[in-house]
């Protein structure tokens, strides 16, 4: 192992009073009754996907399993003027009118508690407070381990589980804020960050990168040609994949197009949208532990070349617990100097060992 780094992971409780409920009737009646439509025609027991032991089965493992150089602290709750950088004014007045309510925002997958509204708001500064700790120098990189996620949350819209967009406020504030004048973001979730495509898709001081599953899959944006519009144009670069895409494709993505990317836009911050549902147990893609971890390791690099290490990841998707823990572990690994595997190596050792083991078993004897 190499020399050990400090890593601060921001987990906050309060993000977990985001709990919405399906058996609760949600106004208005007639978004409801197309819910409930839904929800008949799929004729097995569901539950809402994004769901509060998403955040404690990552936290549980940690404290089973933990990771020396790993440290914890809690997160903060986002401002108005904060969220206000990404999101219209009609839009929070829209979301603050739902705190303390039940409620369905769009027909297929977003939907709020009592206790949405304060979690998401949790969820967003948290994601600040974690790139605030590395602009200060507190740590190389570090980890906010938030919910609700935020990268399918448009400027005036919530979508896919999303209320507030948490890595483009925090990408936002650190231009505003801290004086990072360029800004990469790196989306490997599964799904396409459709919402912080279109917060950057004009700023020519963010470069947003993101490899995911290619449309029709869910939210079926993010083809080749979405490059950016205006003095934006460039800045956006998409790969979409196919459903059996593998490390093979993310890690050649990220050799051969995402680092001389970087290199051409020189960021002062490196922000990852990291969702762990490209997973093989997630059903969306086949990336395992190593993919993530290989990934992770590339983009340590890329960090400590072109912004001093300033490296800041901020959960996204993955819904299988046993997945996104280990996914999420995997990524802490690296980051605290574990030298990441190249994937595809893991068994032949035990390979070798069969071999020797069974050495002429099978010899045709003269």
């Amino acid at each position: 192992m190499a020399d050990q780094n400090n890593v601060i992971v921001f987990y906050d409780e309060r993000m977990l009073a985001h709990e919405p409920d399906i058996e609760v009737p949600f106004l208005p009646g007639r978004m409801d009754k197309r819910i409930r439509s839904l929800l008949s025609g799929i004729g097995v027991p569901w539950t809402y996907p994004e769901h509060p032991a998403r955040l404690t089965a990552i936290k549980h493992l940690l404290e089973l399993e933990p990771v020396p150089g790993v440290t914890f602290e809690t997160g903060k709750q986002a401002t108005r003027d904060q969220l206000g950088r990404v999101h219209t004014n009609s839009y929070l007045d829209s979301i603050y009118q739902l705190r303390g309510e039940n409620a369905w925002l769009d027909e297929d997958t977003t939907a709020v508690s009592p206790g949405s509204v304060d979690a998401a708001e949790v969820a967003a500064g948290t994601a600040i407070a974690a790139v605030q700790a590395v602009v200060d120098g507190r740590a190389e990189s570090s980890f906010a381990l938030v919910r609700p996620p935020g990268h399918h949350a448009e400027p005036v819209r919530a979508r896919g589980f999303c209320l507030f967009n948490n890595v483009a406020v925090a990408a936002a504030h650190a231009q505003a804020e801290l004086g990072c004048e360029r800004v990469m973001i790196v989306d490997w979730d599964a799904h396409h960050g459709n919402g912080t495509q279109d917060i950057f898709s004009a700023d020519p001081n963010v470069l947003f990168f993101d490899i995911h599953r290619a449309a029709p899959f869910y939210p079926g944006t993010g083809s080749l040609a979405e490059v950016g519009m205006g003095l934006g144009d460039g800045t956006i670069v998409n790969i979409p994949l196919p459903a059996d895409a593998d490390n093979a494709a993310y890690l050649k993505a990220f050799r051969e197009i995402l680092v001389p990317a970087a290199q051409w836009f020189r960021p002062d911050l490196i922000l990852v949208s990291a969702g762990f549902d490209p997973h093989t147990h997630d059903l969306a893609l086949n990336v395992s532990y190593d993919g993530f971890a290989a990934m992770t390791g590339i983009l340590q690099s890329l960090a400590r070349q072109q912004c001093g290490g300033r490296l800041v990841f901020v959960l996204e998707g993955g819904y299988n617990l046993i997945s996104l823990s280990h996914g999420v572990r995997s990524v802490l690994q690296v980051l605290t100097g574990d030298e990441p595997p190249e994937p595809g190596l893991r068994g032949l050792t035990e390979v070798e060992a069969a071999l020797a083991f069974h050495h002429g078993a099978f010899v045709t004897k003269p």
